[in-house]
């Protein structure tokens, strides 16, 4: 049976120093882990508590595609977030559909599990040293996770869709039970005590716990196998197209995508997560299609509700949603927080036309552009400004039809699994 304090140290592990070690990962926040990472109980050997952390992660796994922990008993975590779509959505529904009966639409898209290893704790006001290193600089609400910030631990994120009536529709008593008659309930006494299911609360904490630990796993979490990593270690060439696609991601006067999606290593050499983790209001279009959307009175608000609730009545937050990753970007079929695009042609060129061609992205009344349809005006303040959203309607788009193929074509490069080309042998 664990001891208390070996259960600490096997849970803080499980999100550091066992990611560095299992795969000897390129990540600033595993490398940054073995630094940090708390020392070994006396008594107990490293060996051992890696043994602990190890039953944990595997555990974790089991759970994670385990059906039966849902209301409904047909829903498992994997069924929002397959492996196969880069722990994402695995259709092109704008909202998946959950609940007891699998037919309560959910409010928002369903995010990817992937490249969160390094997402900061949330903060009002994130400060970052200059690209000189001198002046700290006030990057604004940044971090968190979920699309609105509102938690910092993969735990306490699991906690959201197992117990929400239009997801997973389950209680903590309901996945307690659901483990304690799976296949796995010896593995999950082996890795938490052998009398872990006398009380339903440490149980499903534990069960948060071992899924926290199964999505740190690098090899499937975080592995920076795309073309693009391959390009950065020299040992793969983007194509004329991807390269163009590239520079004009960067080109602060044309796409000006890293300036949210960090393209750059970091400074300690560590690949690039393509976001700064940054809360951002873009005005995207409010979708039709979601059934919650049918109430004109409804605005989701991002970090300040209504899913999120200690910001509420701060208007300055009111419309910002976390900056996603651009890994593995090209896998998903439904984009942004509200699921309104289904390709990433449409949305560059939302980013690019946004404000040059507003008509084409939202409702026209008596030839007007009903703008930022989404948002309530009091709150037009908070969008961004920067480009390529500084432009007027009717002046030239900060990109054409061909430069946004370009930089999709870049996107395509940040998939994970690259495999360079077979050469062929020579006589």
């Amino acid at each position: 049976m664990f001891s208390k304090s070996l259960s600490y140290i096997a849970f803080s592990l499980a999100c550091s120093v066992f990611a560095a070690a299992l795969a000897g990962c390129d990540s600033h926040a595993a490398t940054a882990a073995t630094a940090t990472a708390p020392s070994v109980p006396q008594g107990q050997s490293r060996a051992q508590v890696f043994e602990a952390v190890r039953q944990m992660t595997s555990v974790g796994e089991k759970i994670f595609f385990d059906p039966t922990l849902s209301g409904s008993g047909k829903l498992a975590c994997a069924s929002c977030h397959s492996p196969d779509h880069a722990f994402g959505p695995p259709n092109a529904l704008s909202v998946q559909l959950g609940g007891s009966d699998m037919h309560r639409p959910g409010i928002r898209a369903v995010p990817s599990l992937k490249y969160l290893q390094a997402v900061p704790q949330f903060t009002e006001h994130f400060h970052d040293s200059d690209d000189e290193g001198d002046e700290s600089v006030d990057a604004g609400p940044t971090g968190g996770l979920t699309w609105d910030g509102r938690v910092d631990h993969g735990a306490d994120q699991a906690r959201i869709p197992l117990t929400s009536s239009f997801e997973m529709g389950s209680t903590p008593a309901k996945v307690v039970a659901a483990v304690k008659a799976g296949a796995y309930a010896e593995d999950f006494r082996r890795a938490f005590g052998a009398n872990i299911f006398d009380s339903d609360d440490k149980a499903f904490a534990s069960v948060l716990r071992a899924l926290e630990a199964f999505e740190q796993v690098p090899q499937k979490f975080y592995p920076y196998t795309s073309k693009f990593d391959a390009y950065l270690a020299g040992k793969a060439k983007l194509s004329d197209a991807e390269m163009h696609g590239l520079q004009l991601f960067n080109d602060e006067s044309k796409g000006n995508c890293a300036a949210c999606h960090i393209s750059q290593r970091a400074k300690d050499g560590s690949p690039p997560q393509f976001s700064d983790f940054g809360l951002i209001a873009l005005g995207v279009p409010r979708n039709g299609a979601l059934p919650v959307n049918k109430d004109p009175r409804y605005h989701d608000l991002g970090a300040c509700g209504p899913e999120r609730t200690d910001l509420k009545g701060r208007s300055e937050f009111c419309g910002l949603f976390r900056t996603p990753s651009l890994r593995n970007v090209a896998l998903r079929k439904t984009f942004f927080h509200n699921g309104i695009y289904h390709s990433l042609d449409d949305v560059v060129r939302f980013y690019v036309e946004r404000d040059t061609n507003p008509e084409k992205f939202y409702p026209v009344s008596k030839g007007v552009v009903q703008k930022f349809d989404d948002l309530p005006k009091r709150y037009w303040d908070n969008l961004n400004t920067e480009a390529p959203f500084d432009r007027k309607r009717g002046e030239k788009p900060a990109l054409d039809e061909a430069e946004i193929k370009d930089v999709v074509a870049f996107l395509n490069t940040l998939t994970d699994g690259y495999q360079a080309p077979v050469k062929a042998a020579s006589n």
